[in-house]
């Protein structure tokens, strides 16, 4: 039973940080509260499996592991676009109105709801898993998608924080985080950094829609809250616009989620109670979250 929690906490957890992360990362240099960050979520499932169809992927005919990746890099590149779009189109002219930008990006996902239930319907699109079956880590049975997920969860955090780390593109995020007028002194174009920021934010979304909830879209798209909910949980918890916290943060939900699972089997409609729970006991007695900082990339 505690090999099944520390085994599931931990896949799980890897996830929710990529999907915090692009939440988190809007947030510390923007200053965007993203609500369109669920909508993303949702958008990189259905893209993926569109991609799928076109590319003639198969799971009997042709079960090509080439094709599910290459279906995951361009869905998360098409969210990216989307992403990049709605930030210069809509966001971009609110910048200085934080809530006109909450209320903006809340309509955002709000149609891109209604418009996939025009196109598809409230019915089961399947979202293929990018590995099939199951192996044993230490007497658990863990399915190996759930290890793939793991595995590029914690390579794209990885090259994320390197990327923010050592690039110039990273030094100038850090520069606009902390003073967004300095920067523009200094000669950064924070508009253009704002739009790739948002780009990547939803790149990442996507990939945990992907990543975290198959088989089925049409969950997704009535689910949409859920993802949101979850980034805004975890990126409280471990401090607004902190990455490291958004990590922390991330593993706490996901092993505060299994713990329902593992130690009250039936119960698991819980599990969102339960994280939100420990999210509000953190801000009691850290009402800046657990790290507490505006923004912080070491």
């Amino acid at each position: 039973m505690i090999e099944s929690l520390i085994i599931l906490g931990a896949l799980s957890g890897a996830v929710y940080a990529l999907l915090a992360l692009g939440f988190t990362l809007i947030y510390g240099v923007a200053d965007v509260v993203n609500m369109a960050h669920g909508a993303f979520y949702m958008l990189g499932a259905y893209a993926f499996s569109i991609i799928l169809v076109d590319l003639g992927y198969s799971s009997i005919t042709n079960p090509s592991s080439f094709l599910l990746i290459t279906a995951l890099i361009l869905a998360a590149f098409f969210v990216a676009l989307i992403g990049a779009i709605i930030y210069r189109l809509l966001v971009h002219p609110l910048i200085e109105d934080a809530l006109s930008v909450m209320v903006v990006t809340i309509g955002v996902t709000l149609i891109a709801q209604q418009v996939i239930l025009l196109a598809f319907g409230d019915v089961d699109m399947h979202v293929p898993r990018l590995l099939e079956g199951y192996g044993v880590l230490l007497g658990v049975k863990v399915a190996y998608h759930e290890l793939l997920s793991f595995s590029l969860s914690l390579g794209l955090i990885a090259i994320l924080w390197i990327f923010i780390s050592k690039s110039k593109i990273g030094g100038a995020m850090r520069a606009a985080a902390q003073d967004r007028e300095a920067a523009m002194l200094m000669g950064v174009n924070t508009e253009r950094l704002y739009i790739l920021t948002m780009a990547i934010s939803a790149s990442l979304a996507a990939i945990a829609g992907i990543l975290l909830n198959p088989p089925a879209a049409s969950t997704l798209l009535r689910e949409w809250t859920y993802p949101l909910v979850m980034s805004f949980a975890i990126v409280v918890l471990g401090g607004l616009g902190s990455i490291k916290g958004s990590l922390v943060g991330a593993f706490i939900i996901g092993y505060v989620e299994q713990s329902v699972r593992v130690f009250f089997p039936g119960m698991g409609f819980l599990k969102g109670a339960a994280a939100l729970t420990v999210m509000v006991l953190v801000l009691v007695f850290r009402p800046k979250g657990i790290f507490g900082k505006r923004v912080e990339a070491e």
